[in-house]
This record gives structure tokens, C-alpha cells and sequence, in this order.
């Protein structure tokens, strides 16, 4: 393993906000690479959140966001194992960041599960009409309304979308992220998005 910087160690902290020990090993591991070790640090956050995800999220802080302007507003509840991490000051910015984002990019629902099946019939059948229209074969429509449905549920799924500040990060691996340097489950419980005249 390579030796690394103070410098590098506190520069990949203040990029990922993980613990320094944390990113003193990903550092060592990627050997100084910072893009490597900033992957590494978010694939840690993904398997403790895979490690975690079955675990019981009683606890929690809802968060309010009215955007400059006062037409539009967001609410998000979000949930975690013990109090302790409800006020952590890590866990509260992800709320804070999370209101920021829907309220740029008005997701519709939370997650592909949370779909309403009339909605995305109908998003289908307009699919459908329009590849008929471009006359693809019938054989293939299967596989590209598939695709199509991937990506509609990356433009209306709030935990597949971009994250608005990091593009590089769907909200889910944001979430992760979180996971990751708290140690226990994560989880959005809902949202609620306001805008006046919409």
C-alpha cells in the first residue's frame, strides 16, 4: 500500500465527507488515485447499505424548504435508526439537500414501486404510438419501450434521478453515501412537493 498525503486525505474528507481513517484506507487502497478512492468510498456506502437496509427506520427529521420566491415548497421525511443520527448535522444537510433538488427537478414519486400503473400505461400507449409513427419493427418495440420505461423512471423516480448538485450521483447513491458514513439505514420515507399555479 502507497503512503498518502495529509493533504490528500483531508482533500477526499472535504469531497466525500467521510471519516479521515475512512479515506486515509481508500487512498491507500486506490494508491493516491483520487477518483478511484472517491469510488471506493461510495462503493462502501452502497454494501453497508445493502448490509443495513433490512434494519427498522423509527427514527427521523422532516424537513421544510420554501424556495426564494415563495412559490414553491417541499417537506421530506427522512428516516434513520436512532435518534442520535436524526440530529446529526451530516444527516439534516441530506434532508436540507434533498429539498433543494426536488424542488428543481419535481419528481413525481419516490421510487419505480410507487408508480401509478394507469400513469405508466398511458405513458406506454403514447411510447407505442410513437414509435409506430418512426414504423419500427413490431419484433423490437418490447426491448425499446423497455428502455424508454428505464428512462422515464430516472426522470419521475426521485431515488433514480441525477442528484442537482453532484450529476455524477443518482439520489439513491447520495443516500448510500450517508449510509455509509452513519453506519445505519437511511431511508426517504415520502416527499411533497408545492408549487403555486402548477
Amino acid at each position: 500500500m502507497s503512503k498518502v498525503s495529509l493533504e490528500d486525505i483531508q482533500k477526499l474528507r472535504s469531497a466525500t465527507s467521510m471519516g479521515m481513517l475512512d479515506c486515509k484506507k481508500a487512498l491507500e487502497e486506490a494508491g493516491g488515485d483520487m477518483e478511484r478512492a472517491i469510488e471506493l468510498l461510495r462503493k462502501k456506502g452502497a454494501s453497508v447499505a445493502a448490509k443495513r437496509g433490512d434494519n427498522q427506520t423509527a427514527q427521523g427529521y422532516v424537513h421544510a424548504y420554501i424556495h426564494p420566491g415563495a412559490t414553491i415548497g417541499v417537506m421530506v421525511e427522512l428516516n434513520c435508526e436512532t435518534d442520535f443520527v436524526a440530529r446529526n448535522e451530516d444527516f439534516k444537510k441530506l434532508a436540507a439537500d434533498l429539498c433543494m433538488h426536488i424542488a428543481a427537478m419535481k419528481p413525481l414519486y419516490l421510487n419505480p414501486e410507487e408508480v401509478d400503473a394507469t400513469w405508466l400505461e398511458k405513458e406506454k400507449a403514447l411510447m407505442m404510438e410513437q414509435l409506430a409513427e418512426e414504423g419500427k419493427k413490431p419484433e423490437f418495440l418490447g426491448k425499446i419501450i423497455e428502455g424508454k420505461v428505464q428512462k422515464l423512471y430516472a426522470d419521475v423516480c426521485l431515488l433514480q434521478q441525477k442528484f442537482v448538485k453532484n450529476d455524477k450521483l443518482s439520489i439513491q447513491e447520495l443516500v448510500n453515501e450517508v449510509i455509509g458514513k452513519m453506519g445505519e439505514n437511511v431511508k426517504i420515507k415520502r416527499f411533497a412537493r408545492f408549487e403555486i399555479g402548477a
